[in-house]
């Protein structure tokens, strides 16, 4: 299943910035074989709850091309909604960056991040989590220089990874023929300083007990941190290799 990936490895992971010319940050990321296409862009506009208010607003959206898993998938835009699991996760989304940016600098702004899942192969929301982060510091980087904002709104990074119990074994980074196998899985979202901004986690067949929870925080802790140390590598060399 592994393709020799040790137990505490990632999947080669890619973050690949300035994918699109017109978004104010984009970035294309890969874990395996799951792709995400993340961009940011920067209006100059509130949110209505947020009128008469000199505060900012962060949010994103999701979604997952037809031809993104094994065999195709409607677009929700035909069907006229979106699923539960779509709304679920571009609210997470929003909520981890919402966590490390000051909305009162960021001034009477909106950054949407528009995350598409070219290809599906487990972690996609972990995925689009990490590159999201970095598109989100490529936009404010040129609000900065454009003038639009006058000190720097982002206090953090932000970072997600998948853990998860398969066949006893806790393991780290789980693509989907794993995943679908897990006793128990995980996603940990967390700051570059390695605090806790949300954990979704789900036990199958048996409870988990604390120690093994515990076990999937450990390798949690080491795939976060070396996708914060991509994230900043990406930024600053347009393409990071993991």
């Amino acid at each position: 299943m592994r393709n020799n990936r040790k137990a505490n490895e990632l999947r080669p992971v890619r973050i690949e910035t300035g994918v699109n010319r017109y978004a104010e940050g984009s970035v294309q990321i890969s874990f395996g074989h799951t792709r995400v296409l993340c961009m940011a862009s920067v209006e100059e506009k509130q949110p209505p709850f947020l009128r008469n208010t000199n505060q900012g607003w962060v949010t994103a959206e999701y979604g997952m091309l037809p031809r993104a898993t094994h065999t195709r998938g409607g677009r929700e835009a035909t069907r006229g909604k979106q699923t539960g699991r779509t709304i679920e996760i571009q609210r997470l989304i929003g909520r981890s960056l919402r966590a490390i940016i000051d909305l009162q600098q960021l001034g009477k702004h909106t950054i949407t991040v528009d995350c598409d899942v070219l290809q599906a192969d487990g972690g996609t929301r972990t995925a689009a989590i990490t590159a999201s982060w970095v598109a989100v510091r490529l936009a404010v980087n040129r609000m900065l220089a454009e003038g639009m904002i006058e000190s720097d709104p982002l206090y953090g990074q932000v970072a997600a990874i998948s853990c998860g119990f398969v066949q006893e074994q806790a393991l780290l980074d789980l693509q989907y023929s794993e995943d679908s196998k897990a006793t128990m899985d995980a996603n940990f979202v967390m700051t570059g300083d390695g605090d806790i901004i949300e954990v979704q986690a789900t036990a199958e067949e048996k409870p988990v007990p604390w120690h093994d929870f515990m076990a999937l925080k450990t390798l949690a802790d080491q795939g976060v941190m070396s996708l914060i140390q991509l994230q900043k590598s990406a930024i600053e060399h347009g393409v990071a290799l993991g």
